[in-house]
């Protein structure tokens, strides 16, 4: 290791009483498992200790019934019966030689409490912040008190479960702490309101507490969001934000800083495309404090990471989703395999599955979240017992992502594909206006794929059933994708609607083909609602066309919400002069303008334009599949195996198909019933 020239990130840092065996920290994070599936978020934690993390830590954890986030599985400490199945967690992490973190939290106005029914509490009057008829009420010193309460037994418990760092949580917009910091959150006039130091009081008993209920065998880190990235009107690292660092400089043992609120935190590479991108907020937090400090900004680069810990910006390289990316990030720079690192694209697909309540996944890691459930590791793969090679038709990220896998379990694999180069939609998504990171998928496993011997790869090779059949191979896996429908079926239109053949309709393929609309006005009619529509108006508008952009949905892009781009996508369109109508569906489109009406029963509408780009649903390419399977039941072809992967199979999200073809890949030569047993493996509730 002494040879490395990143030897300084593998160096033990102390913090309070226990100490870190490498700078590698795995921040909190969210992992839609929790208290509901604690086996297999342990899995998961598990993985990133022996993947070389010295730091893991779990989530924001409910300390108390007032605090519940119910539907969301985020931690449990509401007593001692929870536990066992935290202690589950700190035995996967300290089986490795890591360090376990938690992160206790009481959300105030941000928990609904819609299970238990609790009253919700607040440093002020204020509604509630999930859209729900309840408003919280000002706690009062009672109220307090039981906070502090329930958060010193909480951090005892917490100890008892088996962690080494015990969290006071005041981040992302998110916890009590930090709405009592805030004067927009808090209007108290007693000790616990007016002035900063008022407003910090808070924090301060509760990191006192802890430290003096467990700060002799435990850490006690404080994560604090420095700047709201709200300008005057918020908390700011120049401003009150430095002052609270001031305050409380040595009193945690560890500094956690970010920025706030979640979406700002963890912006996507689409609106933030730097790794590292918190530096010049968190830089001045070491000149002040003596105690170790973490930070994160989606980093991937060993280079970055050795400057910044070079520079005193941080003594830890925090993570949250390059961790998620690649659990074994920190193993592949210790043992100079860099270039074998799966980088996060910064696409927000693990928040997604937060925001919608169920276990996380990742578009580069196809096994996150699958640990426990089907036994999946990121980096190994049991060897293949059937015979023969296979071929893989399509290198879009379904093909890619399953002959890399065939590979590995050391089939003799083909690769074709009909277009000039490789990466299929992934290649071609990344043509567009903030997608270029995306195109990490597709340079991940061709580089893997390029140093196999057991691999041949073509591309313009459009096959057809009888040039496979010559080929000969036992095992065909079909990846032939999905193209994008020009007659406007898609989410509200589920049969086409009439269109003007003098009207130049165009799809996202078109445009990502590199063909350019005529001249004139753009209509993008998005019925699709999820990212594309977007993407595609702020493209062409800055390629200098005038674009409207028209969807049923009552806002832009909804889906994106649950990437917390959503407000950005929306903002970005006006700062580009894209004209948006909501609320609209399409009537018929005629050859030189398209007639729309509202869906509350709105006037019909005239748009004049040039051209409309439909970005509505997708058709599966099943024709060369389905060739084949025509020849198979008449026997002219003897497959062991023929298999539709990726969108060709189901279209979705570029993380559905690189997880397709990796279960694929699994799934040859095991027996059909086991496959079906892992798939459907669940975490029961014990009746007690």
């Amino acid at each position: 290791m002494s040879a490395s020239p990143y030897a300084a990130l593998f160096e033990p840092v102390k913090i309070g009483p226990v100490t870190a065996p490498s700078r590698f920290y795995q921040v909190p994070h969210c992992s839609g498992m929790g208290h509901l599936r604690p086996q297999a978020d342990a899995a998961m934690r598990g993985m990133k200790a022996a993947g070389g993390w010295g730091v893991v830590c779990n989530q924001e954890t409910e300390i108390h019934p007032t605090s519940d986030l119910s539907p969301y599985p985020e931690g449990r400490l509401w007593d001692r019966d929870d536990i066992p199945a935290l202690r589950l967690m700190t035995d996967a992490i300290h089986a490795h030689g890591a360090l376990a973190g938690i992160e206790l939290a009481h959300n105030g106005a941000h928990a609904a409490n819609l299970m238990t029914r609790a009253p919700v509490l607040a440093p002020s009057e204020a509604s509630i912040e999930t859209l729900y008829p309840k408003q919280a009420r000002m706690m009062d010193r009672t109220d307090i008190c039981n906070l502090r309460a329930w958060h010193r037994q909480a951090a005892i418990n917490a100890r008892e479960a088996g962690f080494d760092i015990i969290y006071v949580y005041a981040g992302h917009e998110m916890v009590l702490p930090q709405h009592f910091m805030l004067p927009r959150l808090n209007q108290r006039s007693d000790e616990y309101g007016g002035s900063l130091e008022n407003r910090v009081r808070l924090a301060r008993e509760l990191l006192e507490e802890t430290k003096e209920a467990v700060g002799d065998t435990c850490a006690v880190a404080f994560r604090f969001a420095v700047d709201e990235m709200a300008g005057a009107g918020g908390m700011e690292a120049g401003g009150e934000g430095l002052e609270v660092i001031k305050m409380l400089a040595d009193l945690p043992d560890l500094w956690d800083v970010n920025v706030s609120g979640w979406q700002n935190d963890s912006v996507t590479t689409r609106f933030q495309p730097e790794d590292g991108y918190q530096n010049s907020y968190i830089a001045a937090v070491k000149d002040i404090t003596q105690r170790p400090v973490v930070g994160v900004g989606r980093l991937t680069s060993p280079d970055l990471m050795l400057s910044m810990v070079q520079k005193g910006i941080v003594d830890f390289i925090g993570a949250a989703r390059p961790s998620i990316a690649d659990p074994f990030l920190p193993a592949k720079i210790r043992d100079g395999r860099v270039e074998e690192i799966r980088e996060c694209i910064g696409c927000n697909i693990c928040v997604s599955s937060d925001t919608h309540a169920i276990p996380i996944r990742c578009t580069q890691n196809p096994t996150m979240g699958e640990e426990w459930r089907r036994g999946w590791h990121p980096e190994e793969i049991e060897p293949v017992e059937a015979s023969g090679g296979a071929l893989v038709i399509g290198a879009g990220p379904a093909g890619l992502e399953c002959a890399m896998q065939l590979a590995r379990r050391g089939m003799d694999v083909t690769l074709a594909d009909a277009g000039e180069g490789m990466g299929g939609r992934v290649t071609r998504e990344g043509t567009l206006s903030g997608l270029g990171a995306w195109t990490r998928v597709m340079e991940h496993r061709l580089y893997d794929l390029r140093q196999r011997g057991n691999v041949q790869m073509f591309t313009q090779s459009r096959l057809d059933a009888d040039q496979v059949a010559e080929l000969g191979l036992p095992h065909v896996f079909v990846a032939t994708g999905a193209r994008w429908r020009r007659d406007g079926v898609g989410r509200r239109h589920l049969e086409a609607f009439p269109v003007d053949a003098a009207m130049p309709i165009l799809t996202p393929d078109d445009i990502m083909d590199g063909a350019a609309p005529p001249n004139g006005p753009v209509v993008i009619y998005d019925d699709e609602q999820i990212y594309m529509g977007g993407v595609l108006a702020l493209h062409l508008a800055e390629a200098g066309r005038d674009v409207t952009l028209i969807t049923p949905a009552a806002i832009v892009s909804p889906w994106t919400q649950m990437t917390l781009e959503q407000d950005r996508v929306q903002r970005g369109l006006i700062a580009a002069g894209v004209s948006t109508c909501t609320g609209r569906t399409m009537a018929q489109i005629g050859a030189g303008a398209c007639t729309t009406h509202g869906i509350y029963g709105e006037a019909e509408r005239t748009h004049d334009c040039a051209s409309v780009v439909m970005v509505t649903g997708r058709a599966r390419d099943t024709a060369l599949y389905d060739a084949l399977m025509a020849m198979r039941e008449e026997g002219k072809i003897a497959l062991e195996t023929l298999q539709l992967i990726g969108d060709a199979a189901q279209p979705g999200l570029i993380a559905d198909a690189v997880y397709s073809g990796h279960a694929a890949a699994r799934a040859l030569g095991q027996d059909a019933g086991a496959v079906e047993a892992a798939f459907f493996r669940r975490e029961m509730t014990a009746l007690s």
